[in-house]
C-alpha cells in the first residue's frame, strides 16, 4: 500500500513539476491556438465551396451562351463588301452607277434607256467575259426580307444586313432562298440572269447597296466594311431621288409632244421678222 501511495505521491510531484516550469503554458496556448486556427480555416474553405457550387460562374460573353445575337451583329459590321460573284477577278462591270457629279460621259455611260425613256443606273450591272451566267452570291452575311418575280428587272432579292442597309439583286434566276433566310458572305443566291430592263447588258447580276432606301454607288464600297457605310452621312446630291437629269425631261417632252418644241420655236422668233411682217399687212391694208 505504501508503495502505491509513494508511487502516486511521485507521480503527482513530476506533474506539478511539469507545470511548474515557465514555457508549459505558453507551449500549450501556442498548440490551443494552432488547432482554433486550423479548424476555423479549414470550416471556411469547405463554405466557400459549397457556395462555389451554387452559382454558375462560366463565362457569359463568349459566343454561345445566350449572347449569339451580339456577336453575329459585331462580325457583320466588320464584314467588307464583296463583288456579287463567286471570282471578283473575273467581274466585268457592264454598266456603272450613275454619279450625279461625275463626268458628262460617264453619266450617259449609266444611262438605262427603257421605254422610250433614259434613267439613271442606280446600281452597277455585272457580267463576265464569255457572258455565261455565273452563280450570284451574297456580298454580305444578312437576312433576305424580299424575294420578288419581275419580269421588267428579272427577278429581284433583297437582303438586310443593319438598321436601313440593303443590298439588292435583280436580273437573277434558279434562286435558292426564301425570305427569312439568314444568309453568310458568300453563299449562293441565284444564278445570273437577263432582263427586260437593261437587255443590253445580257447575262448579268444589276447589284445595288442601298442605304435608308437611298442608292450609293457600290465601288465606292467594295472591300470596305458595313460600319463605314452605317457612320457615313450622305450628301444632298447622294439623297437626290430624281431619276432624270433635265436634259432627259426635255427630251422626253419632244418625243412625247412634238408641238410644244414648235411653239417655243414660234415664240422665239426674231422680232425683226415679225415687225416686216406687220408692216407688210399695214401697206395691204392701206392699198
Amino acid at each position: 500500500m505504501r508503495e502505491e501511495e509513494n508511487k502516486r505521491s511521485s507521480q503527482s510531484s513530476s506533474i506539478k513539476r511539469f507545470f511548474q516550469k515557465r514555457w508549459v503554458y505558453p507551449a500549450i496556448y501556442i498548440a490551443s491556438a494552432a488547432l482554433i486556427l486550423t479548424a476555423v480555416l479549414w470550416y471556411q474553405t469547405s463554405d466557400s465551396a459549397t457556395d462555389t457550387d451554387k452559382y454558375d460562374y462560366k463565362s457569359t460573353d463568349i459566343a454561345g451562351k445566350k449572347n449569339e445575337t451580339p456577336a453575329i451583329e459585331v462580325s457583320k459590321a466588320f464584314e467588307n463588301f464583296k463583288m456579287p460573284m463567286t471570282n471578283g477577278a473575273e467581274a466585268v462591270v457592264k454598266m456603272k452607277f450613275y454619279d450625279f457629279n461625275g463626268k458628262a460621259e460617264d453619266q450617259e455611260a449609266a444611262l438605262v434607256f427603257y421605254n422610250n425613256m433614259y434613267q439613271p443606273n442606280t446600281g452597277i450591272d455585272v457580267t463576265t467575259k464569255d457572258g455565261e451566267s455565273f452563280d450570284v452570291v451574297a456580298s454580305l452575311s444578312g437576312t433576305v426580307t424580299r424575294v420578288e418575280e419581275d419580269a421588267v428587272l428579272g427577278n429581284v432579292i433583297e437582303i438586310e444586313h443593319a438598321e436601313g442597309i440593303v443590298t439588292q439583286y435583280q436580273s437573277v434566276k434558279e434562286i435558292k432562298i426564301k425570305v427569312g433566310d439568314e444568309v453568310k458572305q458568300g453563299q449562293a443566291l441565284a444564278k445570273a440572269g437577263q432582263s427586260l430592263f437593261n437587255e443590253k447588258a445580257g447575262t448579268h447580276v444589276h447589284f445595288e447597296i442601298r442605304k435608308d432606301g437611298v442608292a450609293v454607288n457600290p465601288a465606292d464600297y467594295f472591300n470596305k466594311s458595313l460600319s463605314t457605310l452605317q457612320e457615313e452621312t450622305l450628301s444632298e446630291d447622294k439623297t437626290n431621288d430624281s431619276m432624270e437629269t433635265p436634259s432627259l425631261k426635255d427630251e422626253e417632252k419632244r418625243m412625247e409632244d412634238p408641238s410644244s418644241e414648235e411653239l417655243k420655236e414660234e415664240n422665239h422668233e426674231d422680232p425683226a421678222s415679225k415687225e416686216d411682217e406687220s408692216s407688210t399687212s399695214t401697206e395691204n391694208v392701206n392699198s
